[in-house]
């Protein structure tokens, strides 16, 4: 089905909740064009849907794409800061079908995931990574402390225990870059070593949790006051 015969049916895959419910809420303003009928964080697909966007905020590369990918009839599209081009390259060369740089406005994502949708492969990359221009990029645990999306990311992977190495890997950052990072995370968190934060990270929302949550049937929708199905049901 092309995207002119009604809008893209998306599900949202990452392992926060706050990161896949803004980025839903992002997008909601196109749900005549991409509708977003499920966000998971940690959980599979249920589903019917055209595309899988994943988000990368504090999530692990590699293999779990290329089985999410092997395991799906949906296209799968990388939303992510922007990668070494032969990450890109290798993940377009395992079947993903596209990536997408949160450093771009929403009119240009809806416009890609129609395009990826309609059978091209898109690569779109951003300008830069800050807090600014990412607005648009739905939410992140600690933003309202503050903190930066790289900051955030970066104390995700320190809650989840890694390494300085381990986070450079996974972020695709230099070890340089990652202690520029947490350095001035620590500063806004008011912590001073590594266990400090991980206790802060585990208070306020850094640790993954399995969440699912799927789009009313219409029919319940209309009888709820929400036609358009803003508000999505839990599972």
């Amino acid at each position: 089905m092309l995207s002119g015969a009604g809008p893209v049916r998306m599900a949202i895959l990452n392992d926060y909740e706050i990161v896949v419910a803004g980025l839903a809420a992002m997008l909601a303003p196109h749900r005549d064009r991409v509708h977003v009928v499920e966000i998971d964080a940690q959980m599979s697909v249920v589903s019917d849907v055209d595309l899988i966007l994943v988000d990368t905020f504090g999530h692990v590369h590699g293999a779990d794409l290329d089985e999410l990918v092997r395991d799906t009839s949906a296209r799968v599209v990388i939303f992510s800061w922007d990668l070494p081009r032969d990450r890109v390259d290798r993940a377009i060369a395992n079947g993903v079908a596209g990536f997408l740089s949160k450093a771009l406005p929403a009119e240009r994502i809806v416009s890609a995931l129609e395009a990826v949708h309609d059978g091209e492969t898109v690569v779109l990359t951003g300008v830069g990574d800050t807090a600014e221009e990412l607005a648009e990029a739905g939410g992140w645990p600690g933003e309202s402390e503050g903190l930066t999306p790289r900051e955030a990311e970066v104390l995700a992977f320190i809650t989840q225990g890694l390494s300085n190495k381990e986070i450079a890997e996974r972020a695709f950052l230099s070890i340089n870059s990652i202690k520029t990072y947490i350095r001035s995370a620590y500063r806004k968190i008011g912590a001073t070593r590594r266990s400090q934060a991980v206790s802060w990270g585990m208070r306020n929302g850094f640790e993954p949790d399995p969440v699912r949550v799927i789009e009313p049937p219409m029919e319940d929708a209309v009888r709820s006051g929400d036609p358009a199905g803003e508000n999505l049901r839990k599972s």
